[in-house]
């Protein structure tokens, strides 16, 4: 549920993505162990993703782009919550090797092409580092910072760089119910709790045809006045930002 731009948010494999840290698989109902909850027909991610709803869209290219222009041709790429594939696909197609990591075995099944790893995102440990670690979704608002920002460090080769998606400050003083359509699904955001000024929870329902899914989900800010501080904790700097909105920034071995 992004498209990184506002209102309607469908970039990568969304907020609905969320926490990608419980284990194993459900259907039809799931209440995460990582905060995520989600309804719905077809197989539930153990983050509350409705498998089925990320299948059924299409490939998210303008992610794959941005994240292709930002590394090496060819450099090969551990993809951190990857879903059901859709930007997984994109950068295959654009000559990455791509190792796709989720948490969710039906996530999955739905990738082609590429070496997939079920695992939490924090458990991981391939023995082996990348030219790119990315994480996008926004796991790092949704997730245990540390853990995972460890796992994509334990994971960057020397001179790699680690590519990240955070929500924007602006989605977070902004966020409120509201529905708008998009590439033929109806979405409405409700239920829009505010904790404090850095912290929201939320539900958000997708209609595709005559399917519905409901996905909850809390959100956490990471601004920029934290962004060094916590990148260090890991053991990373931070390299820069990709996008206007800062959005999207990347970071190598301290």
């Amino acid at each position: 549920m992004d498209d990184s731009t506002g209102s309607g948010r469908l970039d990568g494999e969304s907020t609905a993505r969320a926490t990608a840290t419980a284990r194993g698989q459900n259907s039809g109902q799931n209440s995460g162990q990582g905060g995520g909850q989600g309804s719905g027909p077809g197989a539930i991610a153990p983050d509350g993703s409705a498998v089925e709803f990320y299948a059924a869209m299409p490939p998210d290219r303008d992610s794959a782009a941005l994240v292709h222009g930002a590394v090496p041709p060819g450099a090969a790429i551990l993809e951190l919550g990857a879903g059901a594939g859709r930007v997984t696909r994109p950068l295959l197609d654009l000559g990455h090797p791509v190792v796709a990591v989720d948490a969710s075995a039906d996530m999955l099944a739905r990738i082609e092409g590429a070496e997939t790893v079920r695992s939490a995102i924090e458990d991981l440990d391939l023995g082996r580092t990348f030219e790119v670690v990315l994480m996008m979704s926004f796991l790092i608002c949704y997730g245990p910072r540390r853990e995972l920002l460890e796992t994509c460090r334990r994971h960057l080769a020397p001179g790699g760089r680690v590519i990240v998606q955070r929500e924007t400050a602006g989605w977070f003083d902004s966020a409120g119910p509201s529905e708008w359509e998009r590439q033929g699904v109806r979405y409405r955001l409700f239920d829009v709790v505010r904790h404090g000024p850095d912290l929201l929870s939320a539900s958000m329902e997708y209609r595709l045809g005559e399917r519905a899914w409901v996905h909850s989900f809390t959100s956490r800010r990471l601004g920029d006045e934290e962004l060094e501080e916590v990148l260090a904790g890991a053991g990373l700097r931070l390299d820069g930002f990709l996008d206007e909105s800062r959005g999207w920034f990347t970071a190598r071995l301290a």
